[in-house]
């Protein structure tokens, strides 16, 4: 399994498309984290001052039709997707929480909720 960190915003702007970033067409190919630490850290990192929830989708590697790259020498930590994410591919949606002063943690994103 793999994640991407993705605004809400972002993620429900288009839900009958494959999703592709701004990045896709910028660099060729969607940033993604191979685990649940690197997710967390990535949130921490770039989206705690974000407007809004933010989404950690993880998704199975195998379903994606886009080839999975670990490039670099943290390509092990940081896969990049070459093309859009499939939603098909999507295993499941955490929402990720960010708390003043606290380490982010996944929860189960509810919809609407």
């Amino acid at each position: 399994m793999i994640f991407h960190i993705v605004p809400l915003a972002d993620w429900s702007a288009a839900p009958e498309l494959p999703y592709a970033p701004a990045s896709l067409d910028a660099e060729g190919f969607v940033h993604c984290s191979a685990d649940r630490p690197t997710a967390l850290e990535i949130a921490d990192r770039y989206y705690r001052e974000a407007e809004g929830p933010v989404l950690a989708v993880e998704l199975d590697e195998r379903a994606l039709t886009s080839e999975v790259r670990r490039e670099g020498e943290s390509g092990g930590r940081y896969p990049h997707v070459h093309g859009p994410l499939e939603r098909a591919a999507v295993v499941r949606v955490w929402e990720v929480v960010l708390r003043p002063g606290a380490a982010p943690e996944l929860a189960p994103w509810e919809p609407g909720a």
